[in-house]
């Protein structure tokens, strides 16, 4: 058996403000059992657990807190070395760099060493479930799925289906693609802890016969989830529109194709009209903010307070690479920011919820992981407050668990992490 000690924080329902005191678990000398399955046994007070498993292995870090791991509800596998790529707005960056760089996925090598690279930065920033875009290669999301199941991590992945509105070689035609994702599902799916999300880039890169495969594949496989692009560019709106001239609205043309329900993940979801947002509300889908790719590509304002006073559900997300950081710390912070321009202040419960267990909500797996919790995975990261010189310093004026966590989202990266457990091991990797 083994111990992690510390702070323990997680939380037991969305927080209705900022002090909203029972919407959280804290004990300030706390301790998690599990054993080698990885699953969470005991949550209580350090003191209670050690007296009963007194031989059991202790992983003691002190005063810092220990959280449910972050989850990333959407990112980009093959993306990794297009991060902090200038002067562009989306569609002539997808041009420029990202559509080049995909198109090395096809190498079985290359994609090997990057999904190591991918998980590894995606675990040293806390994450420990991720949602994420291979290239339209299958190779690329195989491999990513076997580092993933190595880790036993919790990944949802897909490879894109993409069909034309770019280069060759990042294209494969719609009955093909039906034939890879097909195979692909079949022998990934619910693989350890991996699972399939079909994954049609946008509606510019998708024919109406490749948008009949994606409809085709999330009928036949509902287990799946389905991930996609949504209204994340006024130029991408134009041109979506100027493709389906059928269609008075970009998602109309996704419900066209009955791919709008509970297990569908909508990036970005900006520039939303008004019967937009009913048809989100109707099909219970998932609206993914991704607030620092859209103030990197200069996208526009994530309207979080409209879409919650709606009973939209919603998640959020790094969206690496046209995101600028694999930290869910940095893009807490700018998502703060992000509603700080809309005169709305979002308070850090709300922000830690909703990387923890509100992402683990919006994907249906919160029986799994987004909470500290006997049955859950122990999916979990150590956070040390005091990791920099000016977090030490400021920590020094703290006086509530809600300053904190607004501290670490406000200064913290990387460097606050100490620790990754997934499936209780640890996977901090340098």
């Amino acid at each position: 058996m083994n111990i992690i000690k510390g702070r323990v924080f997680s939380f037991l329902k969305r927080p209705e403000d900022i002090s909203d005191l029972s919407s959280f678990l804290y004990i300030e000398e706390g301790a998690i059992l599990f054993g080698e399955s990885g699953i969470i046994e005991e949550v209580d007070t350090y003191s209670s657990i050690k007296k009963r498993y007194n031989e059991a292995t202790v992983n003691d870090f002190g005063s810092s807190l220990i959280c449910p791991g972050f989850i990333d509800v959407h990112n980009h596998f093959p993306q990794t070395q297009v991060i902090a790529s200038y002067g562009t707005k989306l569609l002539e960056w997808l041009n420029k760099y990202t559509f080049p760089n995909e198109s090395l996925f096809k190498d079985e090598a290359h994609c090997k060493k990057e999904a190591k690279i991918f998980l590894d930065l995606l675990n040293a920033n806390g994450i420990t479930s991720s949602v994420s875009f291979g290239s339209v290669h299958p190779i690329s999301v195989e491999t990513l799925f076997s580092e993933a199941k190595n880790r036993n991590m919790n990944l949802i992945a897909g490879n894109v289906l993409m069909d034309r509105n770019a280069p060759n070689d990042v294209l494969i035609p719609a009955k093909q693609s039906y034939e890879n994702s097909k195979r692909i599902i079949e022998k990934w799916h619910e693989t350890g802890r991996c699972k399939y999300a079909v994954t049609p880039r946008f509606a510019i890169t998708s024919t109406p016969e490749l948008m009949e495969v994606s409809q085709s594949l999330f009928e036949e496989n509902q287990s799946c989830y389905l991930q996609t692009h949504l209204s994340e560019n006024i130029d991408e709106i134009k041109t979506t529109l100027s493709l389906f001239p059928e269609n008075k609205n970009y998602l109309s043309i996704y419900d066209d194709y009955n791919l709008l329900s509970e297990k569908t993940l909508l990036a970005h979801s900006i520039h939303l009209e008004k019967l937009e947002r009913e048809m989100i509300v109707d099909t219970n889908a998932v609206a993914v903010h991704c607030p620092t790719s859209n103030l990197f590509l200069g996208s526009g304002l994530f309207k979080f307070e409209d879409l919650k006073n709606m009973g939209i559900r919603t998640a959020i997300s790094t969206d690496v690479g046209g995101g600028t950081s694999f930290s869910m710390l940095r893009t807490l912070d700018e998502a703060y920011k992000v509603q700080q321009l809309q005169d709305f202040s979002l308070n850090p419960l709300e922000s830690f919820y909703w990387a923890t267990l509100g992402n683990a909500k919006a994907l249906g797996l919160d029986d799994e992981i987004g909470a500290i919790k006997p049955g859950n995975m122990a999916d979990l990261i150590v956070l040390n407050s005091s990791s920099t010189s000016t977090m030490s310093h400021r920590m020094k004026k703290c006086e509530t668990i809600q300053e904190e966590l607004f501290i670490l989202q406000t200064l913290g990266d990387d460097r606050a992490v100490e620790g990754v457990f997934v499936a209780g091991k640890n996977q901090k990797p340098f």
